[in-house]
């Protein structure tokens, strides 16, 4: 496995079982280590996302999210540049893991943890592949609460989700959890990463 450069540019591609790309993140690797690798963006990183998604985002209508989740579903999508919106983000990738923890920021400092469920990663030559499996664990600040946001029915159901993926997905909320309950991981410094904060000088991730 090639180890990143802090500084450099990794790009995360969600990727479904047939080898389509479904989404493309222009990061900032931060750190690369043999526990995870770190990597962060800020508002107007370049992104390229499915065109039913991005016009969600831009209207705010959540069927587009259905609409979405279908296109996928039938393998017919296309791809549209965007940028990265709101929130600064800070995500660590552990290998081997079916899922990722990151944490946004706004103006106002850490706004909540976000563990997002997805495949283990697979490095390329210019960042990962993984592909997102619609399950999210979202959690407060200081780690006392958390929720499940969790559309994976709907997508178990139009069978973009495997039998292999949601016995792994089951695995993972309990890993997940365990991490949370017994403040490991990232979650073991979450002083630190609560002060983290994008520095101005860097500059904007961007897709080739």
């Amino acid at each position: 496995m090639s180890i990143l450069r802090a500084g450099q540019t990794a790009v995360r591609r969600d990727v479904d079982r047939h080898g389509r790309v479904w989404s493309e993140h222009a990061l900032r690797v931060l750190d690369d280590t043999g526990t995870g690798l770190v990597t962060a963006c800020a508002p107007g990183a370049h992104t390229r996302r499915p065109l039913p998604y991005a016009r969600a985002r831009a209207t705010g209508d959540i069927s587009g999210r259905t609409d979405a989740m279908e296109a996928l579903a039938t393998g017919r999508w296309e791809l549209t540049p965007g940028r990265w919106q709101d929130t600064e983000l800070r995500m660590w990738k552990p290998p081997g893991a079916w899922f990722s923890v990151n944490a946004f920021y706004t103006a106002a400092g850490l706004r909540n943890w976000y563990v997002n469920f997805e495949r283990p990663g697979i490095r390329t030559a210019g960042g990962f592949d993984t592909f997102d499996l619609i399950v999210d664990l979202l959690v407060a600040p200081d780690l006392t609460d958390w929720t499940w946001k969790d559309e994976y029915a709907h997508v178990r159901g139009l069978g973009v989700i495997t039998d292999a993926e949601h016995r792994a997905v089951d695995a993972a909320r309990e890993q997940a959890l365990a991490m949370v309950e017994e403040r490991s991981g990232p979650f073991a410094d979450a002083a630190a990463w609560s002060a983290w904060r994008w520095e101005p000088d860097w500059p904007t991730p961007r897709l080739s």
